[in-house]
């Protein structure tokens, strides 16, 4: 055999167990999926806002930058949600570089997948506790989400895995929102169809169990843009897009017709000073039509505490390893602006 196998990891329940989430924060985290399940099922006008670094790279800095948020949170709840992204899988896209925290804790190390798990929880609990902030996190790996599924708020699919029928199978059995992005082709049929299959029960083997699931309602898509047979980007977060998006949900039999837009990676070409105008366009075409107003209930924005990018190993402290991010400043602009467009 081609693999070589190096040690047995503790199952999702060990590391439960070894960093439980305290009944304080379970409980504050009930209310939190409470009111983001109230904008996706339409009993909330509140919009969301899912905004954090491209990847949790480092505790420190992402704790920091979720306090920060919390500080604006305070001033904008009434109109906004603010979900934190701490997106602790987040590799490099070819697989080559850092993994992502949960497999890499160091960025400067080999990985240390064993490590990796408990720096994932710790760090996730660790923000609820200074923050009150539930967060989001990418879901590469399926057979991870046992291991952060009390903690997380919100859950992204990315482009690579949205037509992957394991990642479409696990969602299917989340008690909280997860986003399918639209893959890096750009169809938005594949997309509508893995909401379809997520919404739905199924029976299937996982983490060596038989299981079944009851479908999960809150499955919707995001918009994220798209590649073209020469490499360039497409955006798809125009007008345009949206009312095609829309008609074809209607189209469809599909529970809680929503969408998300991904205001970084192709639509805007990963130029992340873009994603303050492309927010801003969002909501300007939300606001044309009243069906873009109820189907568009969020966008995700890369940020981070300064802004650009730097190699792995570069000292400046809560600036991003991975895809370049808005910095500090202009990100609590930007979100004081969303409030006052929603």
């Amino acid at each position: 055999m081609s693999f070589t196998f190096m040690q047995k990891l503790p199952t999702p329940e060990e590391i439960r167990e070894q960093y439980p989430v305290p009944e304080k924060l379970a409980a504050l985290k009930a209310v939190r999926d409470q009111e983001i399940r109230d904008v996706l099922t339409g009993k909330s006008d509140k919009f969301l806002v899912i905004i954090g670094p491209c990847s949790a790279d480092n505790e420190d800095s992402v704790c920091d930058y979720v306090s920060r948020l919390a500080k604006v949170n305070e001033k904008v709840k009434d109109k906004l949600i603010l979900i934190p992204r701490i997106y602790t899988n987040k590799p490099r896209t070819t697989g080559e570089g850092y993994k992502g925290i949960a497999s890499q804790p160091d960025p400067e190390m080999k990985p240390d997948f064993l490590a990796g798990l408990l720096a994932m929880r710790k760090m996730h609990i660790r923000a609820i506790e200074e923050t009150g902030l539930t967060a989001a996190d990418e879901m590469l790996y399926p057979e991870n989400w046992g291991y952060v599924s009390d903690i997380l708020s919100y859950v992204a699919i990315g482009a690579r895995s949205v037509e992957d029928q394991q990642h479409r199978l696990t969602v299917s059995g989340f008690d909280v929102p997860a986003g399918m992005k639209n893959p890096t082709s750009g169809d938005f049929s594949i997309m509508l169809n893995s909401v379809y299959a997520a919404q739905h029960p199924h029976s299937f083997v996982y983490r060596g169990w038989e299981v079944k699931t009851n479908g999960n309602d809150l499955a919707h898509t995001v918009l994220r843009g798209s590649v073209n047979k020469h490499g360039r980007s497409l955006p798809n977060y125009h007008y345009e897009d949206l009312i095609t998006l829309y008609g074809l949900y209607a189209e469809r039999d599909l529970k809680n017709p929503a969408c998300i837009i991904d205001s970084n990676h192709n639509n805007s070409n990963k130029h992340y000073e873009e994603q303050v105008r492309i927010v801003k366009e969002v909501l300007h075409s939300r606001n044309l039509s009243n069906d873009l107003h109820q189907m568009v209930k969020g966008v995700m924005i890369e940020s981070y505490i300064e802004p650009g990018s730097q190699p792995v190993g570069g000292k400046t402290y809560g600036k991003s390893i991975t895809d370049a991010c808005l910095g500090w400043g202009e990100s609590e602009q930007l979100l004081y602006s969303i409030a006052d467009l929603v």
